[in-house]
């Protein structure tokens, strides 16, 4: 732990200087410059996107600490604000190249000491093209080790979904495969595809068969054969043995296991984001995932004064450091990024639980943690959207539907797959003089969702997925809640307990109706 802080405060030192004497820095400052860390932590206040968007989106590079050499995008807040861009200075660049190289070395890894990589190997591409963050992993792995990408990234970036999905199937029926990266979300869909396409002669025609490798047909003829033998449908498994399998983004966990079950092998799980790049990256235990201590400087905040401040704005929560979190603590993640990145103090919207502060099982010392979510006041699902309050706002306004209270949540199917669950009170003379379902309104909100947010409309196009679900309450239940329970309830993602007492009221009310 000590030479991990060494490393972090150390880098610090430098990003101060950078940060501190340039015009986006003292847009925060106001004319401050703290010599040391302690008086950084001080003076700069938490920040957010707001606090940076007017430099950023006018791409200001003689504003910025570093001079940026590419210019990363990604949906800030549907409905409200449709892009956010992030600078990448090139040592920045570097430090990514880097540690997307270890990522793919421990993907690897059965052991310490123990990988395999090859240039020879072939990576299936199944991530989004620049100028989204994912788009940057082939050409900084490109400049470390020539892995070839199936399709080419020249030509996948001028695909549809469904098409790269196609030919880096027939590709890798002829090249074999190693490695496969993408969010999980969406490494579910891409294998759902091959195993589809993998039925009725394995989706590739004779002539096209004939071209593959020696090996690989003998191995899809043993697949069919064992396959048939157990009766059960044909698997990437039986086709590729993958070296590597990584993946990003919010709700993993949801496809972790079934994606084990599909290829074989347990996915690593990383740390990544538009604002920060790659963060951190699980090991070969996939016991929980460590920060790289040279691509951002880490602070956290606890949950308690996280919901205190959310409550509160004039609160100012206090943060910890990387060697003073503690087991079992549930943190919003704040970070200052280094080699003259422009964000300092920035709460990104993620939270983490620290797992354990040493492992035995890979010889650590340093904390380990596990992605829970994003921040209460955002529903995220499957890595895809970033729902909030104003965005929900924007969807009842457009829609001018009959809505007078709602709360929405993030819940899970039998299957384990998450989605959008809105609970809402709709006008007395809408309930008695229209025919109003479910269904219907489901429907309605739906096609306003997607009309104000890409990343939405991509959800069903992409993965297939129907993310929401409405429940209609009786008149009154709102109302209801609030005399028994004396407070308003959050519109967003409340309490489990809070939202039980809300449907325990809605079911007294049904039963004296």
């Amino acid at each position: 732990m000590d030479g991990y802080m060494k490393i972090q405060r150390r880098l610090m030192e430098e990003q101060i200087r950078l940060w501190s004497n340039c015009g986006l820095g003292q847009s925060i400052l106001k004319g401050k410059y703290p010599k040391n860390l302690d008086e950084f932590r001080k003076m700069v206040p938490l920040t957010t996107y707001e606090d940076y968007a007017d430099v950023l989106l006018s791409k200001q590079p003689d504003m910025l600490p570093g001079n940026p050499v590419i210019w990363i995008q990604t949906t800030w807040e549907g409905g409200k604000h449709p892009i956010k861009v992030a600078p990448y200075t090139r040592s920045m660049l570097d430090t990514y190249r880097n540690n997307v190289t270890a990522c793919l070395i421990l993907s690897t890894s059965k052991e310490k000491g123990s990988f395999d990589v090859a240039a020879t190997d072939k990576f299936l591409y199944a991530l989004a093209p620049l100028p989204f963050a994912t788009g940057l992993f082939p050409l900084a792995l490109g400049e470390e080790i020539n892995i070839e990408f199936l399709p080419a990234v020249k030509d996948a970036v001028n695909m549809s979904f469904s098409e790269r999905n196609k030919l880096g199937f027939k590709m890798a029926m002829k090249k074999d495969l190693g490695f496969f990266f993408g969010l999980g979300s969406v490494a579910y869909a891409v294998s759902l595809s091959l195993s589809s396409m993998t039925s009725g002669g394995g989706g590739i025609k004779l002539s096209e068969l004939m071209k593959c490798k020696a090996h690989m047909i003998l191995r899809l003829l043993q697949a069919k054969h064992r396959c048939k033998k157990e009766n059960r449908p044909l698997l990437p498994k039986d086709l590729f043995h993958l070296k590597g399998f990584m993946v990003a983004g919010t709700d993993n966990l949801c496809y972790k296991d079934d994606l084990e079950a599909l290829w074989g092998i347990r996915p690593m799980e990383l740390f990544a984001g538009t604002e920060p790049s790659i963060m951190g990256t699980e090991t070969w235990t996939r016991k929980g995932m460590y920060f790289f201590p040279d691509t951002a400087f880490y602070e956290f905040i606890t949950e308690k004064d996280m919901m205190k401040n959310h409550e509160d704005p004039s609160y100012i929560p206090p943060t910890y450091l990387m060697d003073e979190v503690r087991p079992g603590e549930k943190y919003e993640l704040v970070f200052t990024i280094l080699k003259g990145g422009a964000f300092a103090r920035y709460r990104c919207g993620d939270m983490y639980r620290c797992v354990g502060l040493e492992n035995r099982d890979d010889e650590t010392r340093i904390p380990r943690f596990e992605y829970v979510d994003r921040v209460p006041w955002i529903i995220d699902i499957a890595g895809f959207t970033r729902i909030s309050e104003n965005g929900i706002r924007s969807v009842i306004g457009l829609s001018k539907l009959p809505i007078t209270n709602w709360v929405a949540t993030k819940e899970y199917n039998e299957h384990n797959r998450p989605y959008l669950h809105m609970y809402v009170e709709l006008e007395r003379d809408a309930m008695l003089n229209t025919a109003m379902s479910a269904t219907i309104l489901k429907d309605l909100l739906s096609t306003y969702f997607k009309y104000i947010d890409q990343d939405y409309r991509d959800l069903k196009k992409i993965l297939g997925m129907d993310p929401l679900q409405v429940t209609i309450f009786t008149c009154g239940t709102f109302a209801a809640y609030e005399k028994k329970t004396g407070k308003k309830i959050h519109q967003m993602s409340p309490s489990h307990y809070d939202l039980k007492e809300l449907l325990d009221v809605q079911e007294c009310l049904n039963r004296v109706r």
